[in-house]
């Protein structure tokens, strides 16, 4: 009976060496994030305006161009789309032309090669997104197309470095 308390440490002492540690299971790999372009949201509203007139990217860059109309005026009245342009495009020329285009949604197709991307021609509540990789160093304007709308203010510049 002496040889308990020495073999109940023994057994205690062998528990909690082994029996008690925790392996460490390998961390699982963490998967990649999703890579895809950066989006950027713009939005149109009945003022005729979008809430960005200014973007900034790097040569090379991806993004996402989502445009959403927030207004609540009928699509006759108020539609909004954006137009981006290839730099030094005359946007003044581009919207005059563009009014005439009623069956083309406002795209003058005369000018089609001046149009980098555009997104449909949208109504109140809808959205609308193009993907655009910018290879070269620029301004690249970018407008609403609708009449009237670019007059007014409906633009703005991607500046890409």
């Amino acid at each position: 009976m002496k040889h308990i308390p020495h073999l109940l440490l023994t057994a205690l002492l062998a528990f909690v060496l082994t029996g008690c540690s925790k392996k460490e299971e390998p961390a699982a790999a963490a998967a990649p994030a999703a890579a895809g372009p950066r989006t950027i949201e713009i939005t149109a509203n009945d003022s005729m305006k979008y809430n960005l007139n200014s973007i900034s990217l790097a040569v090379g860059e991806e993004v996402r161009l989502s445009l959403i109309n927030v207004g609540s005026m009928p699509k006759q009245a108020m539609a909004h789309n954006i137009v981006v342009l290839k730099p030094g495009t005359d946007t003044a020329a581009f919207a005059t032309a563009a009014a005439a285009a009623v069956a083309n949604d406002y795209i003058p197709p005369a000018l089609n090669d001046q149009v980098i991307a555009h997104t449909k021609m949208l109504g109140p509540k809808q959205t609308d997104s193009i993907v655009v990789k910018f290879t070269a160093p620029g301004e690249y304007p970018f407008l609403c197309s609708f009449p009237a709308h670019y007059q007014v203010g409906m633009k703005g510049t991607i500046t890409v470095r």
